[in-house]
């Protein structure tokens, strides 16, 4: 509503309206009713609803029979179409955006416009939804803390090549997505360069009717997919590098440790590094240096 207050002799001036809210909503990968109470009110409060599809977000919004004006808000949508967003909030009107499946951010568009309402003092809120690398994760049975999201993998075989030698020696659980025309080289290039030591599960259709979970090594998983064509919308998980157990004992650690801090490195750092060629916890070295050296 427009607020009206009593100006000079030429009588009533306008004043700005109070801005609207911008509502970053997850929605369902998949099964649609999963859902949240909070959802289903914001998506009938709000005055209009921006997302990637408009075809998509209308099965969602006839399943509860919610009808809102749609437009079309995506990765490829002009700058144009963010500064009407914009304008619209900054005249009062309340707008949620959705992606297609999920947090919008995650892989999704949706940062830029947050970004510049913030900067325009424009109240940002969050409805919290389904979100498929989480969902994922969780199927794999891989561990869940830590992990790192790296949404999807390069489209090129040498960038991809790359983006697996990063993870060689990344002790976190690795989840990425992967589109079904993409499946079988990114699993041959993850094997390329990973080997055969780590688990790699590929989850699909997360949810939905054909939801599938492969767990192994990446030879097994790439031979399912050799036989198998790849159909849905893929989560790859790759489990966390694990140092081979040490060779030596503690004690000749212990005396490679003090050549290291005989030649000039700081006892920590000399310490930090055995600890990690060896795969041991720091304490346990450190315990025993100490006691080697009290001796």
């Amino acid at each position: 509503m427009m607020v009206l207050q009593k100006g000079s002799d030429k009588g009533m001036q306008n004043i700005s309206p109070s801005p609207g809210t911008l509502y970053i909503c997850g929605t369902p990968i998949g099964h649609l009713e999963d859902v949240s109470i909070r959802l289903l009110k914001t998506l009938r409060r709000v005055d209009l609803i921006a997302c990637e599809d408009t075809r998509h977000t209308v099965r969602l919004l006839n399943r509860y029979k919610i009808k809102k004006r749609l437009i079309s808000y995506h990765e490829h949508s002009p700058v144009q179409r963010e500064d009407q967003l914009l304008t619209w909030l900054q005249e009062g009107k309340n707008l949620a955006v959705v992606s297609d499946a999920g947090m919008p951010v995650i892989s999704d568009p949706g940062n830029r416009l947050i970004a510049r309402a913030q900067a325009l003092e424009i109240p940002v809120e969050v409805i919290p939804g389904p979100s498929a690398c989480i969902a994922a994760l969780v199927l794999s049975g891989l561990p869940g803390s830590p992990f790192i999201f790296m949404g999807f993998a390069p489209e090129k075989k040498s960038a991809r090549k790359d983006f697996f030698s990063d993870f060689q020696e990344e002790s976190r659980t690795v989840i990425f997505y992967e589109a079904p025309h993409r499946l079988r080289a990114s699993l041959q290039d993850l094997r390329a360069v990973l080997g055969e030591q780590r688990p790699v599960a590929v989850v699909k259709e997360i949810t939905k009717k054909f939801q599938d979970v492969r767990f192994g090594s990446a030879q097994t998983i790439c031979d399912y997919y050799s036989q198998h064509e790849p159909r849905g919308e893929f989560c790859v998980l790759i489990g966390g590098y694990t140092p081979d157990p040490p060779t030596r004992s503690l004690q000749e650690i212990v005396v490679e440790t003090q050549a290291l801090i005989a030649s000039g490195v700081n006892k920590k750092d000399a310490i930090r590094q055995q600890a990690k060629t060896y795969g041991l916890q720091k304490s346990v070295l450190y315990k025993q240096f100490f006691s080697e050296n009290d001796r």
